[in-house]
Formats: C-alpha cells, sequence, structure tokens
C-alpha cells in the first residue's frame, strides 16, 4: 500500500475549496510536486504545497523547494525593465541599438526595447544550427541574436521569442547598468524584500532544487512554419535543462527558481501597478507604459490570437479573470 501524498495546505476562511481541488490533483496523479499561492493586498489567501519533489518520490515537496517557473519568468524580467525606464535608463519607445549598436543588424535598427519585449522584433529562435550550449553563455547568445535577420518585418506581427526575449532584455539591461538583469532582481527587488527567488541560480542553492518530469505530451502549436521551427522544434532551440550549468545560467524569459509564493510575491507589482508591499518598484506611470497594448494579432508561433504588453501577455478573452486589465 503507497504512503498518502504529503501535502502542506493553508487557506484563510472561505478558500478551502482550492484545498480541496489542489489536493484532487495529486488523487488524480495529474501532479508529481507542486505548489500554489494567492496573494490579494499584501494578504495571503492560499499558501499550499506538495507532492514530490524528485522523480523517485522519496524527496517531499516544501515551502523551500525550488522549482524552474519557465515562461513565468518573463513578467519577472519586465519588472526589472521597469524599474530602469522609471530611473530612466531605458525607454520603452527607444530603438534596441541606441544601447546595443549592435543589435541593428539586418534592418532592426528602429526595433524598440516595446516591440522587443512584445515579440515583435521577427528574431524568435535560430534557423540555421547553432550549438545548443550556446544558450548557456547570454554573451554569446545575445550576440547571436543582434546578428540575425528577421523573420517578417520588425513591428508588423508578433512571434513569440520564447528564449530570445529574456537574452535581448537582459543584453540592455547589461548595457544600461552594468549588472546583469539576475543581479539587479537580486539586488534591488529579491534581497531588499526577502524573496526567494533566482535568474541564475547559485551552485548553493542547487540542492532544494526539484527535478523535473517530462511533459505528457507536446503542446498543439498549429501547422508548423519556420518560426515554430525555429523556436521550439528544432535540435537547437533550446538547451539541455534541469543541470547545474542550466540553473547558474540566466535566461530570463525561461529558467527563474522560485515557489508559488515568490512568484505571487513578484507578481504583485502587475496587480497593484509597481507596488511590492510597502516598496514601490516602479511608478504607476510607468506601470501604464509597461501595461498599455503593444500589439494584437495572430501570432506567428503560438496558435492564438495574442494581445501583447511589454513583456505580459494582457488579458484578452479574459481568459485571466473577469478583470479586463489583469496581465
Amino acid at each position: 500500500m503507497s504512503s498518502p501524498t504529503p501535502l502542506h495546505l493553508h487557506a484563510k476562511q472561505g478558500f478551502e475549496p482550492v484545498l480541496d481541488a489542489f489536493a484532487q490533483n495529486f488523487a488524480e496523479d495529474l501532479e508529481l510536486g507542486a505548489s500554489f499561492c494567492a496573494i490579494r493586498d499584501g494578504e495571503v489567501l492560499v499558501d499550499c504545497v506538495g507532492g514530490y519533489a524528485d522523480r523517485a518520490r522519496t524527496a517531499a515537496m516544501t515551502d523551500r523547494t525550488l522549482t524552474p517557473v519557465y515562461s513565468t519568468t518573463k513578467p519577472i524580467a519586465a519588472l526589472v525593465a521597469a524599474m530602469l525606464v522609471d530611473q530612466g535608463m531605458l525607454d520603452y519607445d527607444a530603438p534596441v541599438a541606441s544601447v546595443w549598436p549592435e543589435f541593428a543588424a539586418h534592418g532592426k535598427a528602429a526595433v524598440t526595447l516595446g516591440q522587443a519585449m512584445s515579440h515583435q522584433a521577427g528574431v524568435p529562435g535560430f534557423v540555421e544550427p547553432i550549438d545548443p550550449d550556446l544558450w548557456l553563455d547570454a554573451r554569446r547568445l545575445s550576440a547571436a541574436i543582434a546578428a540575425l535577420e528577421p523573420l517578417w518585418e520588425p513591428g508588423t506581427a508578433s512571434g513569440y521569442h520564447a528564449l530570445t526575449y529574456g537574452y535581448i532584455v537582459g543584453e540592455v539591461v547589461r548595457r544600461v547598468s552594468a549588472r546583469t538583469l539576475g543581479t539587479v532582481l537580486r539586488e534591488d527587488i529579491c534581497e531588499p524584500l526577502g524573496i526567494d527567488f533566482w535568474i541564475g541560480t547559485p551552485a548553493s542553492e542547487h540542492d532544494r532544487c526539484a527535478e523535473m518530469a517530462k511533459p505528457r505530451g507536446a503542446p498543439p502549436l498549429g501547422e508548423i512554419s519556420v518560426e515554430k521551427r525555429a523556436t521550439f522544434l528544432s535540435p537547437w532551440s533550446s538547451p539541455t535543462r534541469g543541470g547545474a550549468a542550466w540553473r547558474e545560467a540566466e535566461i530570463p524569459a525561461a529558467n527563474g527558481h522560485g515557489n508559488a509564493k515568490s512568484v505571487a510575491t513578484l507578481y504583485q507589482a502587475l496587480a497593484l501597478k509597481g507596488r511590492i508591499g510597502k516598496m514601490r518598484l516602479f511608478s504607476e506611470a510607468t506601470y501604464a507604459q509597461m501595461a498599455k497594448r503593444r500589439i494584437i494579432g495572430q501570432d506567428r508561433v503560438l496558435p492564438f490570437v495574442m494581445d501583447w504588453a511589454a513583456g505580459s501577455m494582457r488579458n484578452i478573452g479574459k481568459v485571466f479573470g473577469p478583470n479586463k486589465e489583469t496581465l
């Protein structure tokens, strides 16, 4: 007889059904390990963790377990960019090439930061083969992106930049601040607020990192195109994930490590228009620039109509709930 799945559940009165739904995922073997947290106006309403941090099901998930949150990292990288916009170091409407001249190659000179952060730059991946390990070297990979010819005219459509988004944002942050994006996040946000989230997870934290289970199925992408193949389906479209080198690399689009509570705490800056608790990361005016629609239409990589802000999806069709302003 198997042991019961370890679960640690907490909810404010009235939110108990969330705990039931969380536990049911494990009863139906839909999760190996997971955490969930909901925060409203600084108050933790739900905070639960359960399952296992390893594929052998020998190590329980705890509130100290770090898991890779993949594209949930993108809006967190956008918070760092917004801070620098607020400080006058970056400008959503200025060309990326104004701080990164090499990016101007092959007709990308006019691509603005706002366009790049809303997946309009035309460089979602590499058509020609690259060494997959290049993804683990941010400086070299960024240089390779700068040299790319766009797959469509920039500014005319979006095409999800699944990984390249993070290197573009990371390089402009490094150029203007002389620090990496992960360093700015740690020093200016996470350490002052006690948030356990990392982009570039040091070796000292690796013993807390969960193992990853392979997905049970591939996501539907519709008819395969050059853009989709370059982004997702080529042997060189991503690095080998899960090892020490991947954890330590800074990929601000896809390898942030944290837990549900740390993500919910950081995402307060989206709900509260630039504020986390008593700390204001950026002004409401800067939030309005970040959150405004940059482009809407059929994406060239994802099989959906997308409504993009600068680093986040806008709530088209109320997929994020009834508030149309939700990011």
